[in-house]
């Protein structure tokens, strides 16, 4: 019997872990697991030299098996439960032996869900969720009650879910990997807010219509006491389906309840046809209309929650950008470098670039996902100085500026190496200038994930402190 309920254990039960992932997912399911006396194996294509940090957060742990550097059948078939990385696909084979062995399947965030006693606000969309995540968390601490932030954001919540109270509330950011399984359990959060939606990991999904699947499992089992929180901007979220109470938002306001900015930037609060203002954009210290729209779900969101104005207020004014998110990093010899490697979209990119009005010199491109790249290199081709290109996207990019009549922007040569991207794009540089790290693709062919792209061009920005300034 596979336990469901806090009050039992997995004692004694062989409980694979199917890949061990970057960004706490797996660890915290090891760790539930073992404090429930599982007996676990830990399986992963990559070898040791790939997952040392992983492998270092499991130290002091006994009573584990590694099978790393590939998998083994035999433990797909003999498994009494397996637990899959939200990453890996369905249709993957080693799951397929398991499922005709009768072998359940589950994940982090389904096992999170079926233990967690509080109620749930959660974020989705193609950008700005782990923003608008965290900014939401950040007001309803200010609000005097106990919230929890994790999920897709990086931080596993699995293993404190016993601490979690029923009067608590739970933040998370789920991603359409994560809501495909979730998808399985029938369930909806309390709060659910779309930020947007754009093509997106279509590698993965393989049909755009797949992908608003996944995202639509947000509200596919909502109850008509659950609220969604819409981006009325977007053409597609807004003409989505919900059971629970429909709020908007957006940059325009669309008149009816919800949040909306107005033409200074003021927030317009419009319930049951009353409406207040509130000056948004003075609190909101995050450069981009992006993250006013942020700000504006944000809000939104978390009065619903029981927050008041005064909460709202010291949240955003509060708020500190996230790493790897549009996040300052310092001024170096006149120059500003901006760390945003999060930006793994085009829609993403575009955004940061439009965010300034100075002069952007752009570190883009990396993992090829299959998605449309023409607007970005539109985009790119009027707003940036200089561009320097990345990884496996870097020629395609280049085609689609070339092609751009309206281009004013200078375009690198092919590198070998990030450092070398990096070096080029400084040397185009000027004091007064941006230099903006949003690459507007995944990191999955020069890096082990987002954040060791950011935190490489951190390093790079940090090392010119000690340098002279460009001649």
């Amino acid at each position: 019997m596979i336990p469901d309920h806090p009050q039992r254990d997995y004692r004694d039960l062989n409980v694979m872990v199917m890949g061990l992932g970057s960004f706490g997912g797996g660890l915290g399911v090891v760790r539930f697991l073992n404090d429930r006396g599982a007996r676990i194996t830990i399986t992963d294509t990559r070898p040791t030299e790939k997952l040392t940090e992983s492998l270092a957060e499991l130290q002091g742990i006994d009573n584990l098996q590694f099978k790393l550097g590939g998998h083994d059948e035999a433990d797909f078939r003999s498994a009494d439960l397996i637990v899959v990385n939200p990453a890996i696909r369905p249709d993957n084979p080693y799951l397929q032996l398991a499922r005709e062995a009768g072998v359940p399947l589950t994940s982090e965030m389904n096992l999170f869900w079926q233990w967690n006693p509080a109620p749930v606000v959660a974020v989705t969309g193609s950008n700005g969720k782990s923003t608008t995540t965290a900014m939401i968390h950040t007001i309803l601490q200010q609000s005097g009650r106990r919230a929890w932030l994790g999920g897709n954001i990086g931080i596993s919540l699995l293993p404190l879910v016993d601490q979690i109270q029923a009067d608590d509330i739970v933040v998370l950011e789920l991603s359409s990997f994560q809501l495909t399984d979730l998808d399985r359990l029938q369930v909806s959060p309390a709060v659910s807010v779309i930020t947007n939606f754009a093509p997106n990991h279509l590698d993965w999904h393989d049909s755009l219509d797949h992908y608003r699947w996944a995202k639509q499992t947000m509200l596919r089992w909502q109850q008509t006491t659950d609220i969604a929180v819409l981006n009325g901007d977007d053409t597609d979220v807004r003409k989505w389906r919900c059971l629970g109470r429909r709020l908007l938002f957006g940059l325009t306001d669309h008149g009816t309840d919800g949040v909306f900015s107005d033409q200074n930037g003021d927030a317009i609060v419009r319930t049951d046809g009353e409406q207040q203002l509130l000056p948004l954009k003075h609190w909101l210290k995050l450069p981009g209309r992006h993250n006013l729209a942020n700000a504006l779900a944000a809000t939104c969101a978390t009065l619903e929650c029981g927050a008041n104005i005064q909460n709202i207020q010291r949240g955003v004014e509060q708020y500190e950008p996230l790493p790897h998110r549009l996040q300052w990093i310092a001024d170096v010899h006149g120059r500003s470098f901006y760390n945003d490697s999060l930006a793994t979209t085009p829609e993403s990119a575009i955004v940061a670039l439009e965010a300034f009005e100075r002069p952007v010199i752009l570190l883009a491109g990396g993992y090829d996902k299959r998605v449309d790249l023409s607007e970005m290199a539109a985009v790119i081709s009027r707003r940036a100085k200089a561009v320097a290109l990345l990884g496996q996207t870097a020629g395609t990019i280049r085609e689609l500026i070339d092609r751009n009549p309206a281009l004013t922007c200078l375009t690198s040569p092919e590198f070998d190496s990030f450092r070398q991207a990096f070096d080029w794009a400084v040397a185009q540089s000027d004091p007064g200038d941006v230099v903006l790290l949003s690459p507007g693709c995944a990191s999955y062919d020069w890096f082990r994930n987002f954040a060791d792209r950011g935190e490489q061009f951190v390093h790079f920005v940090n090392g010119l402190k000690l340098k002279r300034p460009p001649t």
